[in-house]
């Protein structure tokens, strides 16, 4: 469910917006997106995990799921995502966004590649 784009937060007089909020049924959990027009940074990661800590702490309901936060970027580090990421008891989730809509060939490479490598990452 959509809950709005620029949702204010405010603490001790400062406000910040999360970009965009859903609301999922079926996991009973507030989605948070957060564009990034740039490469994610640490200070990206350490802004939007207070968006969810707000979240959990002043706008979930009792029978609420912690908030689940996504950030799509332009571009990302891997490692530098996995230790500003890493840690966090939130889950947050560093994706990279492109500006054209891939065609279903390049969907299904993409989707194949990412469950190959979760597949050898769990036979680590």
């Amino acid at each position: 469910m959509f809950v709005g784009t620029q949702q204010r937060i405010t603490l001790n007089n400062t406000h910040y917006y999360v970009d965009m909020v859903f609301y999922n049924k079926i996991l009973r959990a507030y989605v948070l997106i957060e564009l990034k027009t740039t490469k994610l940074t640490p200070e990206a990661a350490g802004q939007f995990n207070m968006y969810l800590n707000y979240y959990a702490a002043e706008v979930n309901d009792e029978h609420d799921n912690p908030p689940i936060g996504i950030i799509l970027c332009t571009d990302k580090d891997s490692i530098a995502a996995e230790y500003a990421l890493g840690g966090l008891s939130n889950n947050i989730f560093a994706l990279r966004y492109v500006s054209y809509i891939p065609n279903k060939e390049q969907l299904i490479a993409q989707v194949e590649a990412v469950l190959n490598e979760w597949h050898n990452s769990e036979k680590e």
